[in-house]
């Protein structure tokens, strides 16, 4: 988990220091091309053996990543990624809650989405575009936890990954290129920083997720996800410069506090 959440910031911070190049829409969607066609290249599903199942899983799993990576990569143009990253938690956060099923489990989740609120409190200095981009992110961020879990379960190898990172790609990849190709024409050496970044924060990641959540439950999956602002906020800083305000520095240790609690009272 933590070494999903490390490589996933890294790949943000990349990704969001080439924003006056290139627009969000389109570093999503190298980033969910590259990484679907490097895991097509490495595991070749073989399509015609898939249940229908299966294929219901890979889709919405698919429908899911593209949805993700385009409200992520909106929300880090305007907010400082540990302050995404927290927003993007309040998906999984409701998720934790909703399975929790003993009171440790239920305060620890409940102290993690405080801290997700406190970031949306009135008075605030967080621009409305990057709040709702977050708000989306932490959407598809939830059914995002439930779907791969399925996946992870439903096919015994890499293959659901695959189907649904080659799905979500071809969903995004078109709309990208609509959107902001001519920035990406304009100065090809991007492609190289859209291959890097599909690499940290889509590969790597997702790869790690379906690990994990073949081993853990989708509540403590989600909450272990709070330490994603610590390290997000951390990496802004060191990587771009980025400073957070008193209010936000609270926020974001309410969720770490609340993943080390949880942790504690692990099933």
């Amino acid at each position: 988990m933590f070494a999903q959440i490390v490589s996933l910031q890294c790949g943000s911070a990349l990704a969001k220091g080439t924003y006056g190049q290139v627009g969000p829409t389109a570093l999503a969607g190298m980033r969910l091309g590259f990484a679907a066609l490097v895991l097509w290249a490495v595991v070749r599903p073989r399509l015609a053996r898939l249940s229908a199942a299966q294929w219901r899983a890979a889709a919405g799993l698919g429908v899911v990543f593209a949805g993700m990576n385009s409200a992520y990569f909106q929300a880090i143009r305007h907010l400082p990624l540990g302050v995404a990253a927290t927003l993007e938690l309040l998906g999984p956060l409701a998720l934790a809650l909703a399975l929790s099923r003993r009171a440790a489990h239920l305060l620890s989740g409940l102290l993690a989405l405080a801290g997700v609120l406190l970031l949306a409190v009135p008075g605030g200095a967080l621009p409305g575009v990057g709040v709702v981009a977050g708000a989306v992110a932490a959407l598809c961020r939830a059914g995002y936890v439930v779907l791969n879990q399925r996946v992870g379960r439903l096919f015994p190898g890499w293959d659901g990954l695959t189907v649904a990172l080659g799905i979500g790609a071809c969903l995004l990849v078109p709309v990208a290129g609509a959107v902001d190709g001519r920035s990406v024409v304009g100065h090809p050496a991007l492609l190289g920083t859209g291959f890097l970044v599909a690499l940290l924060s889509s590969l790597i990641p997702y790869c790690l997720d379906l690990l994990a959540l073949r081993r853990i439950g989708a509540r403590a999956f989600g909450v272990l996800l709070a330490l994603g602002p610590a390290v997000g906020t951390g990496v802004g800083y060191a990587a771009l410069g980025e400073r957070l305000g008193l209010r936000e520095y609270a926020a974001v240790a309410l969720v770490v506090a609340a993943a080390a609690w949880s942790v504690r009272t692990a099933e």
